[in-house]
């Protein structure tokens, strides 16, 4: 899996921040994905727990949507007002329905974050629920500071970031290859 963020558009960056839209590219490439299906789910936690879980979009259940290649794109949009964010993943073959999540913790910016931090790509498994994002408040240092980064680059299963980092709202999305 490779991850980038943004447009690649500097302006459209710019105004993707000032309106508070995230975007996220997610590859995909190996052999062992050729005829597969997927599965994208966003898992809420609250105070430590999980709260729900939600299908963002789930291809298993047509043909069509069986990767036809070696390699699959996708991009993940999220929009985040003071109390909601929507979420949107668009694909070649798709375009998901929009799905919209409350906001809890208004007081800090939520921030849309890969696993991946200074690495290129990482491997991930085949038929194993594996996470892709997080959608995360920040930590809180005893000095003032607040750090996402510490959060996400942690290597945390990130079900716990909620008891290890003090985070009281957050959601992480999961993907799996059928």
């Amino acid at each position: 899996m490779k991850a980038s963020y943004g447009s690649g558009n500097q302006e459209m960056d710019d105004l993707m921040f000032f309106e508070q839209i995230g975007l996220e590219k997610l590859s995909f490439e190996s052999e062992v994905i050729k005829g597969k299906t997927f599965e994208i789910v966003l898992k809420e936690y609250k105070k430590g727990k999980l709260k729900s879980t939600k299908k963002l979009f789930d291809g298993t259940s047509y043909d069509f949507f069986k990767i036809d290649s070696s390699y699959t794109s996708m991009k993940f949009y999220f929009k985040y007002s003071k109390s909601s964010m929507d979420v949107f993943i668009k694909a070649p073959q798709f375009g998901s329905d929009k799905k919209s999540f409350k906001l809890y913790n208004t007081k800090d910016e939520y921030i849309l974050k890969d696993f991946l931090g200074s690495k290129n790509e990482t491997k991930v498994p085949l038929n194993q629920e594996f996470p892709i994002l997080a959608i995360i408040t920040p930590s809180k240092q005893e000095d003032g500071y607040s750090s996402y980064c510490e959060v996400a680059q942690s290597n945390i299963d990130p079900s716990l970031f909620g008891q290890k980092f003090n985070i009281p709202h957050y959601f992480v999305i999961y993907m799996k290859f059928k």
